[in-house]
């Protein structure tokens, strides 16, 4: 039976709290919340933390809601706390309404077990390469709040994974919360092929356009599994921009993805496949974002 090597616990009761422990343990100190991904890597004995910190009485850092950066105006950004389980953001009405993409991408995501304990800090700080929910943040264009002792800054997607299992998030910080900006005539969609249900993805990829007069004025594109970090389809998105949604297009952008993934050869598949499945996976996606941004999806 694997075990982790010996370390000390600790409940978390307030955020402050938790941010003056991680500082204290400078770096020997990890944060847990549902664990599906940091207690296999400890059994492994590939995580090696000298002490826990368990924050799952933090409930100040639960929550999905609209946001009216200027008071008095409509909502303009949708925020969730990073203890969010992902069985709440499968159920959210509001993602639903407004980011389909987060419900897609949630019905795919291992099994109820994990769904109900997992949260979306904990994906993404896992910066897991598979990892569907870092695809879907990119793709939206979120940003997350950092919390330390001085305070708070604000991160992009882009900036926030800074390599495999490697996040922006320093020794003594604590990822709070995620900010997604609203806009109007936006539609999103997530597509995932995988071996068996639940299991990591062989390839996935989640799109977001904003239309406004039947141009596409933005978009987002990102894939989860087919490179050693999240791929941000950056020349995919300079090709849909300004341009008339139609099977041409998403075509030229599922090639693009294509080429400028990076997958590695596996047991769940050769590196050809993985590159045709991503172009299929981005055409899918966008194809039914824009549906949805169009109000035409069945």
């Amino acid at each position: 039976m694997q075990t982790p090597a010996r370390f000390q616990y600790e409940r978390a009761t307030s955020v402050e709290g938790a941010i003056a422990s991680l500082e204290e343990h400078d770096g020997d100190a990890r944060i847990i919340a549902g664990g599906h991904s940091l207690l296999p890597m400890m059994k492994l004995r590939l995580a090696n933390p000298e002490h826990l910190i368990d924050i799952n009485d933090l409930d100040e850092l639960s929550y999905i809601r609209e946001f009216a950066t200027t008071p008095g105006l409509p909502a303009d950004e949708i925020r969730i706390g990073a203890l969010t389980r992902h069985v709440e953001l499968l159920k959210s009405e509001v993602l639903a309404r407004y980011l389909p993409l987060f419900a897609d991408a949630e019905q795919v995501i291992a099994d109820p077990v994990v769904r109900n304990r997992g949260t979306i800090g904990g994906s993404l700080c896992q910066a897991d390469a598979a990892e569907d929910l870092s695809a879907v943040c990119s793709a939206v264009r979120a940003s997350v709040v950092i919390r330390g002792a001085g305070g708070e800054r604000v991160v992009g997607m882009d900036e926030f994974h800074v390599g495999p299992y490697v996040t922006a998030v320093g020794d003594g910080e604590l990822l709070t919360e995620v900010r997604i900006p609203l806009r109007p005539g936006a539609g999103s969609a997530h597509e995932k092929v995988e071996r068996r249900a639940g299991d990591w993805a062989i390839a996935a990829a989640s799109a977001a356009v904003w239309i406004d007069g039947g141009t596409i004025s933005e978009a987002g594109v990102a894939l989860s599994a087919v490179g050693p970090t999240t791929v941000h389809l950056a020349r995919a998105e300079a090709l849909l921009r300004g341009a008339t949604p139609s099977e041409e297009l998403f075509a030229t952008a599922g090639q693009i993805a294509s080429e400028d993934c990076s997958p590695s050869a596996d047991g769940r598949g050769p590196v050809d496949y993985k590159r045709h499945l991503a172009g299929v996976l981005t055409q899918r996606a966008l194809r039914r974002a824009t549906a949805r941004a169009l109000q035409q999806e069945a």
